[in-house]
């Protein structure tokens, strides 16, 4: 059976597909010498792995924890007859960091970013009717400080990792090939204009073609309720009527599926894509943030999509969804995805489920201040964005994390936060940019802030805004002053909690401050610390860490394999409190 065999692209599926998932050959260059020895000629190796997990997982069938900088992949790839006079696409779902692949030895194309999806145009390389030999090398230099590699340890030592975890290498998403004309259709870029009751379209097209059309039909449970059909060119806006709109809310999704057709200029179909969208409009004025004109109150969980046997990549798609499941049973109405880009599927399934979330890079592990590091972080960061900006579900985006060491290069430090905050307001000007969460901000639309202290006491009067100092910031001194952005706590809590079957483990266990001594002093301190931010009449949500442990991290509401740690009946009556100016 192929692992993971679901279309990894909902919101752009095409019927012509092949799936490569499953086994290949593989084997380690730790001595980076395969270019030298010309692996990339080569017909297999001599050990296996399970595709798209990382050599480090256990669902792998390598299990291998130690660095990785350098390793090599083959799958023998066989292209349908019916494929031929077709555009062939080579798409990677995710590769960490840095690859190249090859079809019988010739290089096909380069990728920088390992959380990022991407595909080479393979046509010249392959035959309808014929196999070939695939090859991706595959480099990751996780302490090199110059990529982006989330909470991946830098470190080997277990006891040394704290809030790091074990890396991932190479391959960690879906691959697959599929057929396209070569006048296809390339990307949709899909804008709800909830105001105005309509969609907005801006297509691109592999090449262009006098007198090609775009049909597009917007369906409502299956009934068609609007169409158009016409003319189009790479860039050019469409505008799609939808009569009395069905809004996408938080916990009340409603989606409409598309069906975008292209036309030869004699009316030939030469491509088909399946697709939906939300009717979904986010204001942020003042203070508040705005669902559909309606202010909303965000009661977030941190996510950091790591599972036990996949590490970054779960191990089904249903595990997809349980986890957003998981959240809104304790309580929650959304999700910060935090230091990880997710796969599409889970953006799917946050659309399905009504369920919000904030975009991420994985930006720890960059030095902010090299010019390098930005050059990687800025290509990846365009990446991100045109993928995932057609999902209602996601309502802002946040490029750093706790970007507090500014030195030896403050300007560069800077220029890095606007040049982030710029390219989102550019590539998707209808969400709100967070441009570092919590610690030093420089350009932002919210205001963001972590506050780990388990005093609720404490965080009260540290929250509470102090008419000399004005809101609490975490590094007031190398930021701009606080101009009435919508503000939020988008880190706290993270109490520690081992139950008692892992007390033997506590060691090595790790979480923020002094761990309670009983379940009921544990309640007591939950319900305190979200009490306090509650009881802030100009705070507008706040994201609790976190959804599950991770590894040695045991600060979860659910333990690492997603079981019920806590009363979820109590759990939930915390997080389920909202201000009395949002009921």
């Amino acid at each position: 059976m192929i692992p993971r065999p679901e279309y990894p692209r909902p919101q752009f599926e095409r019927t012509e597909w092949i799936n490569l998932n499953g086994s290949w050959s593989f084997c380690f260059d730790f001595g980076k010498s395969g270019m030298d020895r010309e692996l990339y000629l080569s017909k297999g190796f001599d050990r296996e792995i399970i595709v798209p997990f990382c050599p480090e997982s256990i669902l792998s069938g390598v299990g291998y924890k130690d660095f990785i900088e350098s390793m090599w992949y083959h799958k023998k790839i066989s292209i349908p007859r019916a494929w031929a006079n077709k555009k062939i696409l080579l798409h990677f779902g995710g590769v960490d960091y840095e690859c190249e692949a090859f079809i019988d030895g010739k290089s096909v194309g380069r990728h920088w970013g390992g959380s990022t999806s991407f595909y080479f145009d393979i046509t010249r390389f392959v035959r309808a009717g014929e196999s070939h030999n695939l090859v991706l090398y595959v480099f990751d230099d996780t302490r090199s400080g110059r990529q982006a590699g989330g909470k991946q340890s830098p470190e080997y030592s277990f006891k040394k990792k704290r809030c790091h975890y074990t890396r991932t290498t190479g391959i960690w998403q879906t691959v697959w090939l599929e057929a396209v004309h070569s006048q296809g259709l390339k990307s949709c870029q899909i804008i709800p204009d909830v105001d105005n009751s309509r969609l907005t379209i801006i297509p691109k097209f592999f090449s262009q073609a006098k007198g090609k059309r775009l049909r597009i039909r917007l369906f409502e449970e299956g009934r068609k309720v609007s169409e158009i059909n016409e003319y189009v060119s790479d860039g050019m806006p469409l505008y799609i009527p939808v009569e009395n709109p069905h809004l996408w809310e938080p916990g009340k999704p409603y989606l409409y599926d598309l069906e975008f057709t292209v036309l030869a200029k004699e009316g030939e179909i030469i491509d088909s894509v399946r697709s939906y969208c939300g009717m979904r409009k986010i204001l942020w004025e003042g203070n508040r943030l705005y669902i559909n004109d309606k202010p909303v109150y965000l009661r977030f969980v941190l996510d950091q999509g790591f599972y036990p046997d996949g590490i970054w990549t779960a191990p089904s798609d249903e595990d997809l969804k349980r986890d957003i499941i998981l959240a809104i049973q304790a309580g929650f109405n959304g999700a910060r995805l935090h230091q990880k880009v997710f796969e599409e599927r889970y953006h799917y399934w946050a659309d399905k489920l009504g369920f919000l979330t904030w975009g991420e890079t994985p930006s720890w592990g960059l030095h902010v201040t090299e010019e390098i590091s930005a050059r990687n972080i800025l290509s990846e960061w365009r990446e991100i964005l045109e993928r995932d900006r057609n999902h209602p579900s996601i309502i802002a985006w946040t490029p750093l994390n706790e970007t507090r060491f500014i030195e030896p290069n403050p300007k560069q430090h800077n220029r890095l936060h606007v040049d982030l905050y710029d390219l989102a307001k550019a590539l998707d000007p209808t969400r709100p940019v967070n441009d570092a969460s919590g610690y030093i901000h420089v350009k932002t639309d919210l205001w963001t802030v972590h506050l780990y202290t388990q005093s609720p006491e404490e965080l009260f009067e540290l929250l509470k805004p102090n008419q000399e100092k004005g809101v609490f910031r975490n590094f007031p001194e190398w930021e701009p002053p606080y101009e009435n952005q919508p503000y939020l706590v988008d880190e706290y809590g993270g109490i520690l909690w081992i139950p008692d079957e892992k007390l033997k483990f506590m060691n090595t266990s790790w979480g923020y401050g002094k761990n309670p001594q009983t379940i009921e002093e544990f309640y007591a301190r939950l319900e305190g610390l979200t009490r306090a931010i509650l009881s802030n009449s100009h705070i507008c949500g706040y994201c609790y860490t976190q959804l599950t442990d991770v590894e040695q991290e045991q600060n979860g509401i659910y333990n690492f394999d997603r079981t019920e740690k806590f009363d979820m009946n109590r759990i939930r009556k915390v997080f389920g409190q909202v201000p009395e100016a949002y009921i």
